[in-house]
């Protein structure tokens, strides 16, 4: 490859080789999938941002001269010219017209959060949309559209997080049994075969009955039993690939089994993993999603989406809370299905011949 076309197929400041031009090329071909990507990329970075967008303590305060980020650090009501030292409440009016007298206030654009408990409904909760709230509140008098931007974040991370550490285990598991065989590879089949036929619910349901979950506490115990998915898939891609010509003659020239098995051999095994990854994380979400609506899943109180849906169930005659959750699950994984499919096109090495 000449240095003009080096030059010319730089991403990042990194020369892109030819095959890896034709594998971006096929994925942005596959439009729904490149435009999925981009735009739940966009959502989960906007979701980032939550405490800015949903939340019951302003963004900035000018007052007497000075800022403060309410939404960041905690502040008492004698800062403000109050009376009480204890942190001040920002929906109390009496503070907001303390702060007004001698500053100003910029609020977030949804003046809610998950957790706030909305008194002045006027009606019994579960309230319908609102100007005031979008989508309603739910049966606790929490405004639904900031629960749903709290959860999509959570379940997002969840599922990312989940994902990442899962396909470490597994594609060195599936490596490791590949490669070597004989033995080590009979034990793991024999351990992984055990180990996936664990009936994962029902540890979920005895150990919530001891333990209070919380997101790290499900995320290490579904992380126990999510690793065995790619074992499969990169065992077989290795024990193929450690049969070809060029691996053999490494392995003749004196070359570790490390540098093999990472230089050699993994690559060609990533290609069909990474087909995967977008499955594998849509299936973190669903299960997540499941273990909340049976309330085997985060804490009482979190935002969640599956203890929305539950909540939509038992209010059939506020439909917005089923509605919402469905549509805000159902447009996550197609989005994340989607993307999978543009991930597959462009690793088909059928197209990238074309």
């Amino acid at each position: 490859m000449t240095d003009a076309a080096i030059k010319q197929d730089r991403f990042l400041g990194f020369a892109i080789r030819p095959l890896t031009r034709r594998r971006l090329e096929n994925f942005k071909a596959n439009r729904r999938g490149f435009w999925s990507l981009w735009i739940f990329l966009f959502l989960f970075f906007v979701s980032l941002f939550a405490e800015m967008i949903a939340n019951d303590r302003p963004i900035l305060i000018g007052y007497d001269g000075g800022f403060y980020t309410p939404f960041l650090f905690s502040y008492s009501e004698t800062e403000f010219g109050g009376e009480f030292p204890t942190e001040a409440d920002y929906t109390d009016p009496f503070v907001v017209e303390l702060i007004e007298k001698k500053g100003w206030i910029l609020w977030p654009l949804i003046r809610f959060r998950y957790d706030t408990n909305i008194t002045d409904l006027g009606v019994p909760a579960p309230s319908p949309p609102t100007t005031r709230n979008w989508l309603g509140t739910d049966d606790q008098a929490r405004d639904v559209v900031a629960r749903m931007i709290y959860g999509f974040r959570i379940s997002v991370a969840f599922g990312l997080i989940l994902t990442f550490f899962s396909s470490l285990i597994g594609i060195a598991a599936g490596a490791l049994q590949g490669y070597f065989g004989g033995l080590l590879d009979l034990l793991g089949q024999r351990l992984i075969e055990i180990w996936a036929g664990m009936p994962v619910l029902f540890i979920l349901i005895i150990l919530a009955s001891i333990v209070t979950p919380n997101f790290w506490w499900l995320l290490g115990l579904m992380l126990l039993f999510s690793w065995t998915a790619l074992v499969g898939l990169v065992r077989a891609e290795v024990l193929r690939a450690r049969n070809f010509e060029y691996v053999k003659a490494a392995r003749a020239l004196g070359v570790s089994d490390r540098t093999i098995m990472f230089r050699h051999v993994l690559p060609n095994a990533m290609v069909a993993t990474l087909t995967f990854l977008p499955f594998i994380t849509s299936g973190a979400l669903v299960t997540l999603t499941s273990l909340d609506f049976l309330g085997f899943g985060l804490p009482p109180g979190s935002p969640s989406l599956g203890e929305l849906l539950k909540q939509g169930k038992d209010n059939l005659q506020a439909p917005w809370l089923g509605i919402t959750g469905f549509v805000v699950i159902s447009v996550m994984l197609t989005l994340l299905v989607f993307v999978g499919e543009a991930v597959r096109d462009a690793f088909d090495p059928r197209k990238a011949q074309r």
